[in-house]
């Protein structure tokens, strides 16, 4: 197994954030986002990190950005190390496959979740109260299909979790015609990625991107349809009324959940075989994808 790559450092080059996998640097008017192997898990970045990972998102991301341009623009410029600047070719080595050069966008401060499939959260809210996001839905199974993918927008959190909120609420935030937008492209966006994946045997069931403002233009940002902003369910898998098994790191958080851990620092470490089974799932997805 290789060696993961945790942190990155590039002298001379201002880092300007550091998120729970990515590291931005700033090249002026660009930016240059790397991918780490970093892997959080309730909202903690955990000591080992997973080979491969960041390279897996970088990969996927590229491709998605690609393959959805011609619906939304998105802030990729190029993640051919080749033809960077002159200043990163130090860093060659290391920024090869898991990094890319992106304009810079200030970031619209929700999350744009979609959600095709009665999952997660959304499963958790509606036991409780009959509503995904507020919106009320009849006789619903968990895993069940939706009668069309939902727009369920978050507030972006910095530290601990997003938390659900409502379309008007969104509205507030962003305001009304721009919330608007970001539904509508979202959700366009969900539905062609989600034939695409269909036809590769995976299904998403529900995904979150990230938009920035470039300009007045709303724009992709970030990543988009990986295994750390999605959940994937091979299609043999799936089944009503159960939840199946996904490849992204719920495989991580079920281990930490058997540990009863009180989900405070410090996180408890991944035993090798955690760590080799988590990549396996990432490459898996990948490979479904791309092929």
């Amino acid at each position: 197994m290789n060696q993961a790559v945790t942190d990155v450092k590039l002298p001379g080059i201002p880092l300007l954030k550091q998120g729970k996998v990515r590291q931005v640097f700033d090249l002026g008017s660009e930016i240059l986002i790397v991918a780490t192997d970093r892997i959080s898990a309730f909202d903690l970045v955990l000591n080992q990190g997973i080979p491969q990972k960041g390279m897996i998102l970088n990969r996927l991301s590229c491709f998605w950005f690609d393959y959805t341009k011609g619906i939304i623009r998105n802030h990729l410029i190029t993640a051919d190390v080749d033809s960077f600047p002159a200043e990163l070719k130090p860093y060659a080595e290391l920024l090869r496959g898991r990094s890319m050069i992106a304009r810079k966008a200030t970031t619209i401060p929700i999350e744009c979740v979609v959600r095709g499939f009665l999952a997660g959260s959304a499963w958790e809210e509606y036991r409780e109260k009959g509503t995904i996001c507020g919106q009320r839905y009849e006789n619903l199974k968990q895993s069940q299909q939706l009668p069309d993918p939902i727009f369920t927008p978050a507030t972006k959190s910095t530290s601990g979790h997003d938390q659900n909120i409502t379309i008007a609420e969104a509205g507030r935030i962003v305001g009304r015609e721009l919330a608007a937008r970001l539904e509508q492209k979202s959700i366009e966006v969900y539905k062609a990625v989600f034939e695409y994946a269909s036809n590769k045997g995976i299904i998403i069931a529900d995904t979150k991107f990230e938009f920035g403002l470039d300009g007045n233009d709303a724009i992709l940002i970030d990543e988009m349809f990986t295994p750390d902003s999605s959940r994937f369910w091979a299609k043999e898998d799936y089944e009503v009324g159960k939840s199946p098994p996904s490849f992204d790191k719920q495989f991580v958080r079920d281990y930490l959940i058997s540990l009863n851990w009180n989900r405070q620092p410090p996180a408890p470490d991944l035993p090798p075989d955690i760590i080799r089974k988590t990549q396996e799932k990432y490459l898996e997805a990948e490979k479904r994808l791309l092929a």
